[in-house]
């Protein structure tokens, strides 16, 4: 049996670093020692909601009337990661999206970034934007609903 020269310690934040990243897999290569470390994404199930609804101010100027995201109806569109959400492709720029526009299927409607990467995030489907339910910059976590189409 050949032994490995692998580094656990390395292993072990690489593994980390994929659980808190929100990726699928992630691939390291040191010399001749290559490691590929995968997950299956795990099955969404709706057990309890997911955050608080957000304030009033915050409701009224993205266009959810009453409480927030959980009484807008609508298709959710999700976050694909954990990351930093951008409303638009730079700082100044008008936002990809906002309550009110038109749509088309697979139009960007944000920007999630997650390790220096940018990662756009497409609409599922063609409609009106009913309600932006982040903000420009904020934290997102994985599956976190982040515009709603009608």
């Amino acid at each position: 049996m050949t032994k490995l020269n692998v580094d656990m310690e390395a292993l072990a934040k690489l593994a980390a670093l994929l659980n808190e990243s929100g990726l699928t897999e992630i691939e390291w290569e040191e010399g001749d020692v290559k490691v590929r470390l995968g997950k299956s994404p795990a099955p969404v199930m709706a057990t309890a909601p997911q955050a608080a609804a957000p304030a009033p101010a915050m409701a009224a100027q993205h266009g959810a009337e009453g409480g927030g995201a959980a009484e807008t109806a609508g298709t959710k569109v999700l976050s694909p990661m954990v990351g930093t959400a951008y409303t638009a492709p730079e700082p100044g720029a008008r936002p990809f999206v906002s309550v009110g526009d038109t749509i088309e299927k697979g139009q960007t409607v944000m920007i999630v970034e997650a390790m220096k990467t940018m990662n756009p995030v497409p609409a599922p489907k063609s409609g009106k934007v009913v309600a932006v339910l982040v903000e420009n910059e904020q934290p997102v976590e994985f599956e976190q609903p982040l515009v709603v189409i009608e």
